[in-house]
């Protein structure tokens, strides 16, 4: 059985072939982290890429400062900005 801490998607499993000739199961940290749009699935801009340049940068560098930032893209946010005024 794997130990506990293990047993989560939040690993990725890396199979490796040992020198020996046997296959082992490896746990990493997933290294990617890419956001997307809310609405249409575009990868955003401004967002950085990785998990780690996440972790260490500031609150402002981590999204863009405006209404939705991180969440939504420029050009959905637009369209959700228009229906919305002229629906008033």
């Amino acid at each position: 059985m794997v130990r506990p801490a293990y047993r989560t998607r939040s690993r990725r499993i890396v199979k490796r072939r040992t020198p020996s000739g046997k296959s082992r199961s490896y746990y990493r940290r997933r290294s990617s982290y890419r956001a997307f749009c809310a609405i249409c699935s575009t990868p955003l801009s401004g967002v950085p890429g990785s998990l780690y340049a996440v972790r260490y940068r500031g609150r402002t560098e981590k999204r863009p400062e405006r209404y939705y930032g991180g969440v939504v893209c420029p050009a959905c946010l637009a369209a959700m900005l228009k229906l919305a005024t002229r629906s008033l």
